[in-house]
C-alpha cells in the first residue's frame, strides 16, 4: 500500500491538522504501531477515515509520532478514467513547549 508518512516529536495535546484533496485515512500511531502497519500486521492508531477537511487529530501522549495518509480502498469517480492528483498538507498546532531535549 502507498502512504505517506512523516514523523514528529509531539507533546500531549498537540493537534496534527491535515488538508487532503480526497477522502483518505489518516492514522497517527507510536513507532511500534507504524512498524506493525508497515509489515501488513495489526496496529492501533488514533484517527481514520476522514471525508471532511481540515481533519485534526490531538497527540494522546507526549513522544515520536507517525502521521501516514493513504486512500486505500477508496475509489475514485472521474469520468475520464484517470485519478484526480492527490494533494495533502500536514500542519502541527503546538499548544505547549516541546520536552524533548
Amino acid at each position: 500500500m502507498k502512504f505517506v508518512h512523516q514523523r514528529e516529536h509531539l507533546n500531549e495535546d498537540d493537534l496534527v491538522v491535515i488538508e487532503c484533496s480526497q477522502t483518505c485515512n489518516i492514522r497517527l500511531m507510536n513507532d511500534a504501531n507504524f512498524r506493525s502497519f508497515k509489515n501488513g500486521g495489526r496496529h492501533t492508531y488514533h484517527g481514520g477515515a476522514f471525508d471532511t477537511f481540515p481533519a485534526k487529530i490531538a497527540a494522546p501522549s507526549t513522544g515520536f509520532w507517525n502521521i501516514t495518509i493513504d486512500t486505500a480502498g477508496r475509489k475514485i469517480d472521474t469520468n475520464a478514467g484517470r485519478k484526480p492528483p492527490f494533494t495533502h498538507k500536514i500542519k502541527i498546532v503546538r499548544r505547549s513547549t516541546s520536552r524533548l531535549g
